[in-house]
């Protein structure tokens, strides 16, 4: 007996073609970082010190270095990696100074819970680009745009990837900070950490400004509007193949 849509709502054909936002690739692999650039869709790149030890980078600044000669033009995130405000000012001139996409990397707090925002102000004073990372509330957003309001431009990081596994749906969270955002044009949201290629569409639906997109999640761009029940059928078939792969008789 087949099943009666009728009553069921229309599923949106989602067209990577439509979509206004800008995705960025995170991750620390250089050789898969510049294959993912032949994708036109892919138009900045984010690292931090967690995927760089993940993948075996041993010397931070020949890496950063490496990865800027083969991204010379898009923007590029390095993270700072020092617990100490001080340190942290030193180390974001320096990166800073590596090349003109650069945009550095400074938590929103320290391991300490001591508020960034004074280093945040002096740098872009100083005229740094920054990416400020790890942030999870609406109040984050607001001090932080606050703080880099003379900023020559940055990104606001809201890891709403990390909300949702905390049970919140992050989509009120990430509408509410493009809102707060709208007075600091040289300013622009991420949603950081998405969880599923859906969170691409979910993003741009919210007028969010960047998405970064780890590997895994680009890899199932291919799927993007596939007839659902050709899939229903793929995977139907692809459970068959295993079981019958598998010899399992009973």
């Amino acid at each position: 007996m087949a099943l009666d849509t009728t009553s069921l709502p229309e599923t949106r054909t989602p067209d990577l073609e439509a979509l206004s936002i800008k995705v960025f690739a995170d991750g620390a692999d250089t050789r898969a970082i510049v294959d993912l650039l032949q994708n036109p869709l892919i138009q900045g790149i984010t690292t931090n010190p967690t995927l760089m030890r993940k993948i075996g980078v041993s010397d931070y600044e020949a890496f950063a270095r490496e990865l800027l000669e083969a991204v010379p033009q898009l923007p590029v995130s390095l993270e700072v990696f020092s617990d100490e405000f001080d340190e942290m000012e030193r180390q974001a001139l320096k990166i800073a100074g590596w090349g003109e996409n650069v945009y550095v990397k400074i938590p929103v707090t320290n391991t300490r819970s001591e508020d960034a925002g004074p280093l945040l102000t002096r740098l872009a004073g100083a005229g740094v680009k920054v990416n400020v990372t790890a942030l999870m509330t609406l109040e984050q957003v607001r001090h932080t745009s606050e703080c880099l309001a003379e900023a020559p431009a940055g990104y606001v990081s809201v890891f709403a990837g990390r909300v949702a596994d905390t049970g919140r749906d992050p989509v009120p969270l990430m509408a509410a900070a493009v809102e707060a955002m709208k007075p600091y044009p040289n300013l622009e949201l991420i949603w950081a950490s998405p969880r599923e290629l859906l969170n691409i569409f979910q993003a741009d639906a919210i007028g969010c400004h960047v998405i970064t997109v780890t590997h895994d999640v680009l890899a199932k761009l291919g799927g993007v509007g596939r007839d659902l029940d050709d899939y229903s059928l793929g995977t139907v078939q692809m459970f068959f193949d295993d079981a019958r792969a598998a010899g399992y008789s009973l």
